[in-house]
């Protein structure tokens, strides 16, 4: 778990954006900056790394039980542990171990529907949308600017997704707030009360339409309490001791802007659990580019809105980010019947030497490699930049969006709103076949590259039920949590083999009609 801290502490992003190397090579406000120091980042990532893990607390039983949703990675997780416990298990754990096809694996995982969402949403936006949004290259926006501008259509990209997404979740943050509040009102007027409170204190209703492991998991489950006082208690208490810290680190971070993001915290932090659930994907940088540029637009360039745009960015990423993680973890532990008290305070021991292991680490870096994030090196880290001009651009505001962008940005909320109020209304019996918002959302930003993978993951699955559903239904997991699995482990002897320097034999790369074109002119010529 001490990798927490290496991918939130934005080493490679917004921290190291801060820096005066990074700010030199902006033309704009290039006297803006702060040079890492291990002191700083490792009092930085203390101080707001664990909001999200209690943020997250009082809506475990909603998250695993009442949504049921899959959390691919933590139930591969689940299945890869469970099968060592098992003679027949562990032969298959050993037979799907080399497999590396990720996305195939979270297809089979997840719900159809969330994966035919996916795939609609690939199609809507890299098929109809950015195509068509280029055609206006010269209208909407200057035409020599540079693919990865805000000014350009990757404004268009970043902003309709944060859109969709808090759309979706927003929604469902509100529906399952209204649905408490309705329950706790009909149980305070009437004792008898048949009201379910979505919380973690209460057990499951209609236990007895659940199958046997389900009821022993859920009841193990709610067993082992973490009080959702002691959340909430924990949460103020550390948001406090935050808001007091964080402007001795970052002057420009005003308190008011620290207490405002740790307000709308837990509901975005929602959001990103719930749509991690679905796809198995934190979209934590997206949160974070919302608070570079709200905080930046609020500061303005005249009051260090770069920085506080950054800083602000690195406090929503760690909140939102640790709040989908720990989701996981209670949904392994949840299959494992562990106890959710022990996962909870597993993670607080990972966080915390994250947050001590991942500075140190970076450090050694910093001083061994003089030329680190300079342009042409060996490591230049291209989004310490990207972080850096996104909060330049943040601190003019709204107005500096592409043409049509926000009211593009006003529709595609309201779609995602509506979707969810016609799903509702539909009923169960249609309302599976509604697309999900939030998953409609990934690929905008992200791409299509995973959606067909996770398709054929999906067909795969549907082909085997029709053979022998009673096999499909046993093995499946376990097919998918080898793929996933093998695919993540050799993630570290790949990047062993990047570092000393060994690249592969040879490389594969599908292209359009269009891209292969020119590729077959520029080799003739």
């Amino acid at each position: 778990m001490a990798q927490q801290g290496w991918r939130l502490g934005g080493f490679g992003s917004y921290l190291f954006g801060m820096s005066e190397t990074v700010a030199e090579q902006s033309t704009e406000d290039s006297d803006a900056f702060k040079n890492p120091s291990l002191s700083w980042m490792i009092g930085f990532l203390f101080v707001v790394s664990f909001l999200g893990l209690f943020s997250v607390v009082p809506l475990r039983k909603v998250m695993i039980i009442d949504f049921k949703l899959t959390y691919p990675s933590g139930t591969a997780t689940a299945y890869l542990i469970n099968s060592f416990h098992t003679p027949a298990g562990a032969k298959l754990a050993k037979f799907f171990f080399d497999f590396s096809a990720t996305y195939v694996g979270v297809g089979m995982i997840c719900p159809y529907i969330i994966n035919i969402s996916v795939l609609l949403g690939g199609i809507l936006s890299w098929g109809l949308m950015w195509p068509l949004i280029d055609t206006k290259k010269g209208d909407w926006y200057a035409a020599d600017l540079k693919p990865n501008s805000l000014h350009g259509l990757q404004g268009y990209k970043v902003f309709i997704a944060i859109a969709l997404i808090l759309g979706d979740g927003l929604y469902n943050f509100f529906k399952v707030l209204s649905r408490t509040l309705t329950a706790l009102f009909f149980q305070l007027q009437r004792s008898d009360a048949t009201g379910v409170l979505p919380i973690a204190d209460r057990s499951s209703p209609e236990t007895s339409r659940i199958s046997y492991n389900d009821q022993r998991r859920t009841q193990l489950f709610l067993k082992d309490q973490i009080p959702t006082w002691f959340a909430v208690a924990g949460y103020v208490a550390i948001a406090a001791i935050s808001t007091a810290t964080l402007p001795h680190i970052f002057p420009e971070l005003k308190w008011y802007y620290i207490l405002v993001i740790y307000i709308f915290a837990p509901a975005l932090a929602f959001c990103n659990a719930y749509g991690c659930g679905l796809t198995d994907w934190s979209l934590a940088s997206t949160y974070g580019k919302l608070a570079i540029f709200v905080i930046g637009a609020w500061a303005g360039a005249s009051h260090g809105g770069v920085l506080a745009g950054l800083a602000a960015c690195g406090v929503m990423m760690n909140i939102v980010s640790t709040a989908s993680d720990l989701s996981q973890d209670f949904k392994t532990g949840y299959l494992t019947l562990s106890s959710p008290r022990s996962m909870f305070v597993s993670q607080l021991i990972g966080t915390a030497m994250g947050c001590v292991i991942s500075p140190c680490v970076f450090w050694l870096f910093f001083k061994a490699f003089k030329d680190l994030g300079t342009p042409g090196s060996q490591y230049p880290a291209p989004n310490a930049t990207v972080f850096r001009n996104m909060a330049i651009l943040g601190v003019d505001g709204f107005s500096s969006l592409p043409k049509n962008c926000l009211y593009l940005c006003y529709g595609f909320f309201g779609a995602a709103i509506l979707i969810n109020l016609i799903k509702d209304a539909l009923g169960k019996k249609w309302a599976r076949f509604i697309p999900n918002p939030m998953a409609m959302a990934i690929p905008f930003y992200i791409g299509p590259y995973f959606a067909i993978d996770m398709c054929v993951g999906s067909l795969i699955l549907f082909i085997w039920e029709k053979i022998d559903k009673a096999k499909a239904d046993a093995f499946g997991p376990a097919v998918a949590s080898g793929l996933i699995c093998g695919d993540g482990i050799w993630t570290l002897p790949n990047a062993i083999l990047a570092l000393v320097g060994v690249k592969p034999p040879i490389c594969m790369k599908f292209l359009s009609r269009r891209t292969n074109a020119k590729v077959d002119a520029f080799l003739r010529s």
